[in-house]
């Protein structure tokens, strides 16, 4: 889980245990049990395994579900209600008590739902949340490249089944349709060999028309989104630091508390001396 957002409690065993749930053993176990319990869920989609392991891996996967559940009980028990205001703090509950919901009956679907438990690695892996992050941060900006991209995208179908309708109808003989096999385009998949060279021999010159359409769809857009990205990355790298750095101070104060209740009881026992 990420640092969380919320201060410490003041009260004394709180603070010891929202120091212990904070910590990097806690994490470290929690993230071997999210890599463990990942593989049983890949594992118990074979029919072949279950029936062979089944007797071993849904007990580990129903123990490790526990744990789960009890670190966020704990950590509860630390941080009381004011835990929510971390959003990590709020995915990893909605995860688990998804994972918590009968899979059988109506709820059979959300069988499926259960590998989501191993999404809980984002939560608990800076790097990831930085990622993660950084989308959402890039999403408004992503929102002007991706209207550019659909204008250009509309244009180039007019236009393609304006020349090229009438002789390739399967392609491009309506909107939908181009605008289908310009999307395909877009992926590159099989664009030239599949789609170009058959247009280029009724006509030689359709590639001015696809290869400017496929410099610009591709590649021009792509590294415009890559570049929305890398900057939405660099910007996230600042608030991230400043909770680190505050778990840090926070960690620093309490053990000045220590050490200051330490103080205070020997002096204590010096007075009664």
């Amino acid at each position: 889980m990420s640092p969380v957002t919320s201060p410490l409690p003041s009260n004394a065993w709180r603070q010891k245990l929202a120091v212990v749930m904070d910590g990097k053993p806690v994490q470290r176990l929690i993230t071997v049990l999210i890599l463990i319990n990942a593989a049983i869920l890949g594992a118990l989609t074979s029919k072949e395994i279950v029936a062979e392991w089944g007797w071993l891996l849904l007990p580990v996967d129903m123990f490790i579900l526990a744990v789960f559940v009890v670190e966020l009980a704990l950590r509860f028990a630390a941080r009381g209600i004011g835990l929510l205001r971390d959003p990590w703090a709020v995915f990893d509950c909605i995860v688990v008590g998804i994972a918590l919901v009968p899979a059988s009956g109506p709820f059979s679907v959300l069988r499926a739902l259960r590998v989501l438990r191993v999404l809980r690695l984002v939560s608990i892996n800076p790097n990831m949340r930085k990622v993660v992050q950084a989308l959402l941060a890039s999403l408004p900006g992503m929102g002007s490249i991706i209207m550019l991209m659909g204008l250009i995208f509309y244009v180039s179908a007019v236009m393609a089944t304006q020349l090229f309708g009438e002789r390739f109808p399967e392609w491009f003989g309506s909107l939908t349709a181009s605008l289908y096999s310009l999307f395909q385009m877009m992926t590159l998949d099989s664009w030239s060999s599949g789609t170009v060279r058959p247009i280029m021999e009724v006509y030689p010159l359709a590639w001015l028309f696809f290869i400017p359409y496929v410099l610009i769809a591709t590649f021009m857009m792509l590294n415009l989104f890559i570049a929305v990205l890398v900057n939405a990355m660099e910007d996230a790298q600042g608030p991230d630091t400043e909770a680190e750095a505050r778990v840090q101070r926070e960690e620093m104060i309490l053990q000045e508390l220590k050490a200051l209740r330490a103080e205070l009881a020997h002096m204590r026992r010096g007075t009664a001396g």
